[in-house]
């Protein structure tokens, strides 16, 4: 008899703790969404406000 008991108990936990991640996850998305979201407006004025820019030549590193 305990060990159902002790089977609901962590059951019931592990229920839980699957609810917590789906939820977590579901919160990481609506950010990352949001994100991508905001910076879409800007991402085309950067993209086109450093094209005309030269870019530096870099030095070998040395060992």
């Amino acid at each position: 008899m305990i060990e159902f008991e002790y089977h609901k108990v962590r059951s019931a936990e592990l229920i839980h703790e699957a609810e917590r991640a789906r939820l977590a996850r579901e919160v990481a998305r609506a950010r990352r969404a949001a994100r991508r979201e905001g910076s879409a407006g800007h991402a085309g004025a950067l993209a086109e406000s450093h094209t005309d820019r030269p870019r530096p030549h870099r030095t070998p590193r040395t060992a």
